[in-house]
């Protein structure tokens, strides 16, 4: 891998996975489809507010996936699209790091 000059797509692809609690999400999510309110017991510290932004944007981006069933009441989970599951080498790559460096 030459690292002389980066690709603008690896800033781009930073700028995603580093925006806070992205990571968390996707972390969270690699264990299977969730709920709302079980990815924010999982995330202490993120406000209703925040966690509602990221997961919008995560589903824009196509990484996240939000799925509605019509049910009373509704019932929403969220799962990663394959794209999103792309990421488990490097969540898990990072976590690892993290226990070592952090």
């Amino acid at each position: 891998m030459n690292f002389d000059s980066m690709c603008p797509k690896f800033e781009v692809a930073i700028q995603i996975i580093g925006k806070k609690w992205t990571g968390m999400i996707i972390r969270v999510l690699l264990g299977g489809p969730k709920r709302f309110k079980d990815i924010k017991k999982q995330m202490p510290g993120v406000s209703d507010r925040m966690l509602t932004e990221r997961m919008k944007e995560l589903e824009q981006l196509q990484i996240v996936k939000r799925i509605v069933y019509a049910e009373t009441p509704v019932r929403i989970e969220y799962t990663l699209t394959k794209k999103g599951s792309s990421l488990k080498e490097v969540i898990e790559a990072i976590q690892r790091w993290s226990d070592v460096n952090v």
